[in-house]
C-alpha cells in the first residue's frame, strides 16, 4: 500500500513542524501533502514556507497564508508581526498556492482543501449541520467542476475527527503547529493505492507527534513574537486563546517548569 501523509496548521511553529516531519520521515512516507497556514501565529513563518517547499509535494492556500499575501496597511495592527516576518518571496508563494487538491487513492475520489468547498475563510467546525457535511462534498466555483469525492479532508480548525455518513468520508488532519484538541503535533496518514482506480484496500489514521513545547515557547520570547503570551498558553493547554480569560488561565499558570 502506498502512503500519504496530510498536514496542516503549521503556523510557524518550526519546532512541530520538524517533529512531525522526522516521524513522517521514519515511516518511510514520501508523499507530503500540506492543508495551509503555513505561517501567522507562531515565530518562524519563513523558515516554515521554506520547509514545506522543500518537503511538500502540494499546499493548498489557508486563510492565514492568503491575508499575509495582502497588503501591510490593510491588515490589523497585531497581524503585522508576522507578514514583517515573511519574505516578499515567501508571501508571494502563500498567496498564489492553489485553494484545493484532488487525488485518486483506491478508487476513492479525495478531495483537500483547507477550511471548507466554499473558500479558505468559510469555516466547519467540529459540530455542525448536516447540510454542512453535504457541502463539503459538493463541487462550488470555488473546487471547479471535477468528479464529486467520496473522501473529503481539511484543516483549519485545529481539530481532528472523522465521519463517516452515506458513504461518505470527512476528517480533518488537525494541526501541527497550534492543536486545539490536545497539545501535541497532528497529521493524518492515508492508505491505499495511490492513482488507482478500482476498489482496494484504504485506510485513514491520525497520528500525535510530542515536541519541545518549552523550546517554542522561548524561540517566540526571544524573536518578541507578537501576542506570546497567548501563544504560549494554546501550546501548553490546547487551548483556544478566546477563551483564557473566561478560564481565568495565565501564562505563569499554565508553566510547569516554574513550578
Amino acid at each position: 500500500m502506498d502512503s500519504v501523509a496530510v498536514l496542516s496548521d503549521v503556523h510557524g511553529n518550526l519546532t512541530a513542524y520538524r517533529a512531525v516531519l522526522e516521524d513522517i520521515a521514519r515511516r518511510g512516507i514520501s508523499t507530503v501533502l500540506n492543508l495551509g497556514d503555513v505561517a501567522g501565529k507562531g515565530p518562524r513563518g519563513s523558515e516554515a514556507v521554506a520547509l514545506t517547499r522543500q518537503r511538500c509535494q502540494v499546499t493548498v492556500r489557508g486563510n492565514w497564508d492568503a491575508f499575509l499575501d495582502g497588503p501591510r496597511d490593510q491588515l490589523p495592527e497585531d497581524v503585522r508581526w508576522w507578514h514583517d516576518e515573511l519574505t516578499a518571496q515567501d508571501r508571494a508563494w502563500l498567496g498564489a498556492l492553489p485553494g484545493h487538491h484532488d487525488l485518486l487513492i483506491s478508487g476513492r475520489r479525495v478531495r483537500l482543501f483547507h477550511a471548507s468547498s466554499t473558500d479558505e475563510f468559510t469555516r466547519v467546525h467540529y459540530h455542525h449541520s448536516p447540510e454542512q457535511f453535504r457541502e463539503m462534498f459538493r463541487a462550488t466555483p470555488f473546487t471547479g467542476d471535477g468528479p464529486v469525492p467520496s473522501v473529503v479532508g481539511y484543516g483549519d480548525i485545529h481539530d481532528t475527527y472523522v465521519e463517516v455518513e452515506d458513504g461518505l468520508t470527512l476528517f480533518n488532519a488537525g494541526s501541527v503547529g497550534n492543536p486545539l484538541d490536545e497539545p501535541t503535533a497532528a497529521y493524518a496518514i492515508l492508505e491505499g493505492e495511490l492513482g488507482g482506480a478500482d476498489p482496494a484496500p484504504f485506510s485513514l489514521s491520525f497520528v500525535r507527534v510530542p515536541y519541545d513545547v518549552e523550546a517554542e515557547i522561548a524561540v517566540a520570547r526571544e524573536l518578541g513574537m507578537a501576542a506570546a503570551d497567548a501563544y504560549a498558553i494554546e501550546l501548553r493547554t490546547a487551548i483556544y486563546r478566546g477563551r483564557h480569560a473566561e478560564l481565568g488561565l495565565s501564562v505563569e499558570g499554565t508553566d510547569a517548569t516554574a513550578r
